[in-house]
């Protein structure tokens, strides 16, 4: 199984940051805009639309808002892993920073290359959006 670990430091405080990630209805607007081109949910699963064509079913595990994570597992669309599961936390690094920590495991071992790579354009997005939000006049 294949893990992808990705943490990076944002220039926002972790209650704005926590703010955009559980809205987990909302991903294409407040989280990863561009990146991310609609988002709906259909109950407990969330639909998620990306700018290169790719839409999978996430099933919402968990949103914990004491601890500020969210975690979700792709049930569906047109990535087809047998296994995955994928955990974004937010932690707060002093007063007006924080910590974003995104975990993914996915089989086969294949798709690990593809979902690094678009965890890692993720990332880029969430920080630039999370930071040029948290400026004053935004």
């Amino acid at each position: 199984m294949a893990h992808i670990h990705k943490e990076f430091l944002i220039e926002s405080a972790a209650d704005n940051v926590w703010a955009a990630v559980r809205d987990v209805s909302e991903i294409h607007r407040r989280l990863a805009p561009g990146f991310v081109t609609d988002t709906r949910l259909e109950a407990d699963t969330r639909v998620v639309t990306f700018a290169n064509g790719i839409v999978v079913h996430e099933l919402l595990v968990d949103i914990d808002d004491e601890v500020r994570r969210v975690a979700y597992a792709v049930v569906g669309g047109s990535l087809a892993p047998k296994h995955h599961h994928a955990s974004m936390q937010v932690f707060a690094d002093g007063k007006d920073h924080s910590r974003f920590v995104w975990i993914t495991d996915v089989t086969p071992d294949d798709l690990a290359g593809p979902v690094a790579e678009m965890v890692a354009q993720g990332a880029l997005v969430i920080k630039q959006t999370l930071e040029t939000r948290a400026t004053p006049g935004n």
